[in-house]
């Protein structure tokens, strides 16, 4: 079982650890301090049938329920959300989000602003810096709503580099709109690429093209006389699965720090699970159901067409125009429809569906903000953690090559600072989070951890990452109340997407992209089941708080129900007789 550290309120540290509890997300013992949910009753039919509350299958029955029909959401867990959800994990009155936090993409995404979630009891928080990344001997990266401060922080590793940061982001003013359009819209993207491609003209396209494909050390290399730029665009590019050293790691180092330096990295106010809590509302407004508990096992494939679900429970739900499913692929296909209705080519396929890293995530309770050794570093919601870019290389390495990384890459979230509702006034509600292998080969740390992430491992891992902050920030562990540990054991129990605690629904790297997502010849909602849609973050275009794969489902079993009306209508009777 995981650990879960409780320090005393002495902070007598004595070694961190002590006074270990449970920290199993889907512990039994953990439901008290989870929002309450009444889920609506099972119902016997429906016009679509969304299998998965998280996000997208949300998004997917709120577009459906838009356009009249009767939607039923079945959520496996107890509460809906998915990989969106806030719970008290560390201590009472530290409101913790389980898994995503920051949503720059859902602030930025047509389609998430399309469903006016405002209207529904959405709110948005911001710290007063977006991003910090502190260097051992050296000065702080800093990103700010404020591109003059987001200038001088890189002129402070190297003059100049502040204009050359001042260039690529005009780039991204021009073209903002049609890009975003084009990456979160079904393939092909034929009029955003059009409007996108009328901002660039062909010289312009070609540079942005090239750009886009080059790896982020390469960009840095060409942009930037300083390593301010580069680990601004490498720590970003790794939020999105990207090293330093992959073909398209440039266009994602790029776009996510665009996107703070225009919007931030906004927090909903109150936790993540306000963000589904307007979700279900809205959708609950226009009729639909959300039914928690009801974990499907099958969907109904009769004839070539999905005609509805059966869950573990024993209820059967006719679908009579769709199932949208927002599960990862490999579980559809394989588990909830079954090799029997598959042919050869796509079950070879299947098997080599990559999924992303594993995840370690460290949530603490601090009786005071964390007492960074540059002060700068306090004011931002996100804080990167690696020495340089050379180090962000190496972790990839090790990451490649099955190691757990010695010096871990951490992405940390300054909760109570992006968001004051978090937790008592005075105090931080903090976490981080690293990457580990899929399939642990050995340790670089030299602690002899296997990936059993068993209390032992667990206790060795979350020390390793507290000993990388307290570098940073002397006095740390000094300041922690509570701590909760999840690992990738842990994540996939909670919500069985996690796959191995993969957070991105599948790598994002170029061979599982676009038409190659999920599959080679897929980059479409649509699958060989008719009336079967997949809606999750396994589908173009990938993971993170967007909404575009359920989106595109919706639209998709939206096209398909009205041809096969059109059909219905134009076929010619049998005669009689």
């Amino acid at each position: 079982m995981d650990t879960e550290a409780r320090l005393p309120a002495s902070r007598d540290r004595g070694g961190m650890g002590k006074d270990r509890g449970v920290s199993d997300l889907s512990d039994p013992r953990l439901a008290d301090r989870q929002p309450s949910f009444e889920p609506d009753p099972t119902p016997a039919r429906a016009d679509a049938v969304v299998v998965g509350a998280g996000p997208n299958g949300l998004v997917a029955a709120n577009l459906l329920a838009s356009a009249g029909w009767d939607v039923v959401v079945l959520e496996a867990a107890p509460v809906p959300g998915g990989a969106v959800r806030t719970a008290e994990v560390t201590a009472p009155g530290f409101r913790n989000d389980l898994f995503s936090a920051f949503y720059p993409l859902a602030a930025a995404s047509p389609v998430v602003g399309a469903l006016e979630l405002e209207r529904h009891g959405l709110s948005w928080s911001r710290a007063p810096l977006v991003l910090a990344h502190p260097t051992p001997d050296g000065p702080t990266m800093v990103l700010s709503t404020d591109l003059d401060r987001t200038a001088a922080s890189l002129d402070r590793f190297v003059p100049g580099d502040g204009d050359a940061w001042r260039t690529l982001y005009g780039t991204w003013s021009r073209v903002s709109g049609p890009l975003i359009d084009a990456l979160l819209a079904p393939l092909p993207p034929v009029v955003p690429s059009a409007r996108l491609a009328g901002r660039l003209g062909v010289h312009g396209g070609l540079d942005f093209l090239r750009d886009a494909l080059t790896p982020v050390r390469s960009l840095a290399r060409e942009r930037f006389a300083g390593e301010g730029g580069a680990l601004l665009l490498a720590g970003n590019a790794l939020h999105a699965d990207f090293t330093p050293e992959t073909a398209g790691g440039g266009l994602f180092g790029w776009l996510l720090a665009s996107l703070g330096q225009q919007l931030g990295f906004p927090v909903p106010t109150g936790g993540a699970g306000c963000f589904v809590d307007a979700l279900v509302h809205r959708l609950r407004g226009l009729g639909g159901r959300v039914v928690t508990g009801a974990r499907v096992d099958r969907v109904v494939v009769e004839g070539g067409r999905a005609i509805g679900v059966t869950t573990e429970q024993g209820h059967r739900v006719v679908a009579r125009r769709a199932v949208l499913a927002d599960v990862g692929a490999p579980s559809l296909f394989l588990d909830l429809v079954g090799a029997d209705h598959l042919d050869d080519r796509l079950l070879r396929r299947l098997a080599r569906f990559e999924y992303d890293h594993a995840t370690v995530k460290v949530d603490w309770a601090l009786d005071r903000p964390i007492p960074w050794s540059d002060p700068e570093v306090g004011g931002a919601g996100t804080v990167h953690l690696a020495d340089s870019l050379d180090a962000l290389s190496r972790f990839a390495y090790e990451l490649a090559t099955g190691q757990v990384p010695s010096r871990p890459f951490m992405l940390m979230g300054q909760m109570t600072t992006s968001d004051p509702t978090r937790s008592p006034a005075g105090t931080e509600s903090a976490w981080a989070y690293t990457h580990v292998p899929q399939r642990v080969r050995r340790d670089a740390g030299g602690d002899g951890l296997t990936g059993s992430w068993d209390d032992h491992e667990t206790e060795q891992m979350a020390a390793r990452m507290e000993r990388i902050v307290e570098e940073y920030a002397p006095g740390f562990g000094a300041r922690v109340i509570a701590r909760h540990v999840a690992t990738p054991r842990s994540m996939e129990r909670v919500d069985a997407n996690l796959v191995g605690g993969a957070i991105n629904g599948g790598t994002a790297q170029i061979h599982q992209q676009l038409v190659f997502r999920p599959l080679p010849g897929g980059g479409r909602a649509s699958t060989p089941i008719k009336g079967l849609f997949l809606a999750s973050a396994s589908a173009h275009p990938g993971g993170g708080v967007h909404g575009a794969p359920g989106s595109n489902a919706a639209r998709a079993a939206l096209a398909a129900d009205r041809r096969r009306r059109v059909l219905r209508a134009v076929r010619p009777s049998r005669p009689r007789g």
